[in-house]
């Protein structure tokens, strides 16, 4: 009885080794090699242990064990999301205080005055769009996790330094919070606006030109058409590493209808035309993904809010300070500078450390210095070094 038991433990242990074997064969069916792949240099092999590893059973049933055990019985992610009530998901850089956070905000402050100030001496006004964190408009689906003290204050700190500094920023948190009832503005599953939320800010952002320096020139006549409902499981998602196991765990997708916005009396020809002739683009567009990403179309909803057309220098990835340091430097900004520049800037980065090693550390000094507020507010190297940064 002894031995057949013993005989049945390890042909079900062959058993279970032949099929998790033959499961990862099969896998190297989906397998590319680069095309300069060889034998001879060790590329092959390299190409095939990485993909073995990426599609290897036990690893990718590791994982979604662990990921589920963590998210049934301890309501739990991997760090990078926070789990809210019904479903809703959120960043915990909105939640988790940053080490030198205190310092860094003064510094991030006096870079954000220093390149106000470089805009005014090219004669270019500057409206900061300041996008509140999703923790801060849907404060009711957030569990017993909230944000720490050093996140609590940050909308209100930014906007007051913009007013102190006299560069505009409408109260987008007060216009938000008006709507909220009316449809949903951020997604639960992402960290970003959703269409209807961007839509309402660009036209924000247009009420505030409008009142401060309206556009020169003819308004353009754009229009926005909606497509059909989509679902989309957001970014957030990607730290509920349940798929394909325990899929079924993850929260329902979200649903909303992308939205495209193009010109009315728009000619085929004039996107190339446009590069060679002398047009003055009076708004240019700086930010983060909730600018560059076309899902929200916000730089659309810009367009047909303000009634003319923006360059966007918006970058996913990289948060708002090197998107606008690299504005400053290109040609579009120093030989036809607009009228207005607009910079889409989240909350949360007022504490990170962005990475400016890209950028001469004296150029950055120079600018937060134009910046600095009180006599004893000093530019270190420590406050230009690299840092966490995420879109």
């Amino acid at each position: 009885m002894i031995r057949l038991s013993r005989n049945a433990y390890i042909a079900l242990f062959l058993a279970v080794l032949l099929v998790l074997g033959a499961w990862s064969v099969r896998g190297l069916l989906d397998l590319r090699l680069p095309a300069d792949a060889s034998l001879h240099d060790g590329k092959m092999a390299k190409a095939v242990e990485n993909h073995y590893e990426a599609e290897f059973p036990l690893k990718r049933l590791g994982t979604n064990l662990w990921a589920a055990l963590d998210y049934s019985l301890f309501g739990e992610g991997r760090p990078g999301v926070v789990l809210g009530r019904q479903d809703w998901l959120f960043s915990d850089e909105e939640f988790n205080p940053l080490p030198r956070g205190e310092q860094q905000i003064e510094a991030n402050l006096g870079l954000i005055r220093g390149i106000d100030r470089r805009l005014d001496e090219h004669g270019v006004k500057l409206l900061l769009v300041i996008v509140p964190a999703k923790a801060r408009l849907y404060p009711e689906y957030l569990d017993e996790e909230q944000p720490a003290q050093q996140q609590l204050g940050l909308y209100r700190r930014l906007h007051a330094a913009a007013q102190h500094a006299d560069i505009l920023a409408p109260d987008l948190l007060a216009s938000l919070l008006r709507e909220k009832e009316k449809g949903l503005l951020f997604l639960r599953t992402d960290t970003h606006w959703t269409p209807h939320g961007a839509e309402l800010v660009a036209q924000e952002v247009a009420r505030a030109v409008q009142r401060k320096a309206p556009l020169s020139g003819a308004r353009q006549q754009f229009t926005t058409e909606q497509a059909a409902s989509k679902s989309y499981l957001g970014d957030l998602a990607r730290f509920l590493p349940l798929d394909p196991l325990f899929s079924a765990l993850l929260p329902a997708p979200d649903q909303f209808q992308p939205r495209s916005t193009h010109a009315l009396d728009a000619n085929p020809d004039d996107a190339s035309a446009a590069l060679f002739a002398d047009v003055q683009v009076p708004v240019a567009l700086v930010g983060t993904s909730y600018s560059a990403n076309p899902e929200w179309n916000f730089s659309g909803a810009l367009r047909q809010a303000l009634g003319s057309d923006i360059l966007d220098f918006a970058e996913s990835g990289q948060g708002p300070l090197p998107p606008m340091l690299e504005y400053l430097q290109t040609d579009a900004f120093k030989d036809a500078p607009p009228q207005w520049v607009i910079w889409e800037f989240p909350e949360r980065y007022l504490p990170m450390s962005p990475d400016l090693s890209q950028f001469d550390r004296e150029w950055i000094a120079q600018l937060v210095s134009a910046g600095s507020t009180g006599p004893h507010q000093t530019v270190t190297a420590d406050s230009v070094s690299p840092g966490r940064s995420q879109p």
